[in-house]
């Protein structure tokens, strides 16, 4: 698990403010509505600093996760990358450059493979073969897991050996393909304390995600990665456990 610590600069807004945007979801149809289990507020860190979670699902992905990895670099922002094993090979460099500029890499399963009401042994195996490849690029490390469509079985809860992260904010951005409604949904959304679901796979999503640092920075906010964000807020996440926020486990 990386865990690097970053600087984060916060720059002017140049192109209207979070307000500005988060009106355009009145105006752009397709933004759903926030999930039943949207984060409460939570209190502010003593820095009084507003800490939000980036993360990115899919990938990674040479063209789409090259350019978001320069936008990141360019803002100062970390981001949690989950990738799907299949996805690995061929993609080394991205991944070593991921670590290497302070972002968290967790492990997505192999195939994408949906893990709710699979078979033991094929949870099991979709989890290990990821985190091999992961191991053979980065080292040994705790690779947290994203379980696909952010479900698994709490009865088989004991397989997992690492905490999994779940999301407070879901713009849909597989479904909407548009970075304008994407970034209005966010902004109208985001929270002290959020996670963010995103896909680095989509170039929209990739400008969504640029758009939402650069109008929150404005706003105050900092770009770290999950585990920097329950550090922050002083969560101590648990093996075989499903996180929606800095503080909160989701209900099963």
């Amino acid at each position: 698990m990386q865990t690097n610590r970053r600087t984060h600069i916060f720059r002017p807004l140049r192109r209207g403010g979070a307000a500005l945007l988060a009106l355009l979801v009145l105006l752009l149809p397709g933004c759903t509505p926030a999930v039943e289990e949207a984060a409460a507020d939570l209190p502010l860190p003593e820095s009084g600093l507003k800490y939000v979670a980036l993360t990115f699902d899919d990938g990674p992905r040479a063209d789409t996760t090259s350019v978001l990895l320069d936008g990141l670099r360019e803002r100062g922002a970390s981001a949690t990358f989950f990738l799907i094993g299949q996805q690995i090979p061929g993609n080394e460099d991205l991944i070593c450059r991921m670590a290497a500029e302070g972002h968290q890499v967790g492990n997505h399963t192999y195939g994408h493979t949906r893990l709710q009401n699979a078979r033991d042994d094929t949870i099991i195996e979709q989890i290990h073969k990821t985190e091999v490849l992961l191991t053979e690029v980065l080292g040994p490390g705790e690779y947290w897991l994203r379980p696909p469509y952010g479900l698994v079985d709490k009865s088989r809860s004991d397989l997992i050996k690492t905490p999994m992260v779940y999301w407070s904010v879901d713009p849909e951005d597989w479904k909407l393909l548009n970075a304008d409604k994407v970034t209005a949904c966010v902004l109208d959304r985001i929270q002290p304390g959020d996670i963010v679901l995103l896909h680095d796979f989509y170039p929209t999503s990739v400008e969504a995600a640029l758009r939402i640092i650069d109008a929150l920075q404005g706003e105050g906010y900092a770009f770290v990665t999950v585990a920097e964000l329950f550090n922050i807020y002083g969560t101590m996440p648990q093996a075989g456990r499903l996180y929606k926020n800095a503080t909160q486990e989701r209900n099963w």
